[in-house]
């Protein structure tokens, strides 16, 4: 039986989440559970990285493996949020940085002049696009780094998280935690077994669902609903999504509640 592994554990809750999927023109739908690029971008802006620094990125992507677990499914559904903004021409745009953007990959030095003519030519954009969440939904998270002894460590990624470099979110800049997002570490010898000793929130026992990888976890019986190709992995030095990996979709049986 292979030797227990340390697990850090994560609690995402917030009102609201969102996990990317494949986006199809402007039209941001939401998985059920936390992509990998999704977490390394978390833990990279808690850790201070730039998006420009790809490397470390792709290096800590390469490193990540977790599991993950539905502990409060969204009561209501899921929240679909129309989004409407009429852009100028040419108007500079304000980032995360507090530094203004140009739009069109162009220069952000506009004046009054040029955003004066813009609107009187009409010239504007219309952007429409619609961006799914989950609304009061809580997903347990257990990661651990292969290799463990290289840098950023577990416990670098632990104490970025209780104190980041900048604020964090869930996917999506709304979604704000509502609570610590660093819960622990726990001892198990894989992702699904580390899921299986955490207890539930709200949930005294049953069945909960969860995602863990293929070689983490049961891979046929009745706790096991199907393996895919997840198309969760991002080339950080391009910043498109194209990589997969096999994980699997099933159930998990917690422990017990959580205060």
């Amino acid at each position: 039986m292979s030797a227990d592994r340390r697990w850090l554990v994560l609690r995402l809750e917030a009102p609201l989440l969102a996990f990317g999927g494949v986006a199809i023109d402007q039209i941001g739908v939401t998985r059920d559970f936390p992509a990998a690029s999704m977490l390394t971008g978390l833990l990279a802006n808690a850790l201070g990285w730039r998006r420009t620094e790809w490397q470390a990125h792709q290096a800590l992507q390469d490193r990540l493996v977790f599991a993950a677990r539905r502990d409060r499914e969204n009561k209501t559904g899921i929240l679909t949020d129309l989004q409407n903004a009429r852009l100028f021409a040419k108007e500079a745009g304000w980032t995360t940085f507090g530094i203004p953007e140009g739009r069109n990959k162009e220069s952000s030095s506009f004046g009054v002049e040029d955003l004066t003519l813009s609107k009187k030519l009409g010239k504007y954009l219309t952007n429409q696009r619609l961006r799914d969440y989950h609304a009061d939904a809580c997903v347990t998270v257990v990661l651990r780094l292969d290799p463990a002894e290289d840098l950023p460590d577990l416990d670098a990624i632990a104490a970025a998280l209780d104190r980041p470099a900048r604020p964090l979110f869930i996917g999506r800049k709304p979604c704000l935690p509502s609570r610590p997002l660093s819960a622990g570490t726990v001892d198990a010898p894989s992702a699904y077994e580390a899921l299986q000793r955490i207890p539930a929130v709200d949930k005294p026992c049953g069945l909960l669902r969860a995602l863990w990888p293929e070689r983490e976890g049961p891979s046929e019986g009745r706790q096991v609903h199907r393996i895919v190709a997840l198309p969760d992995l991002r080339n950080w030095k391009t910043g498109l999504h194209g990589g997969t990996r096999m994980v699997v979709e099933g159930t998990v049986e917690a422990e017990g509640v959580h205060a």
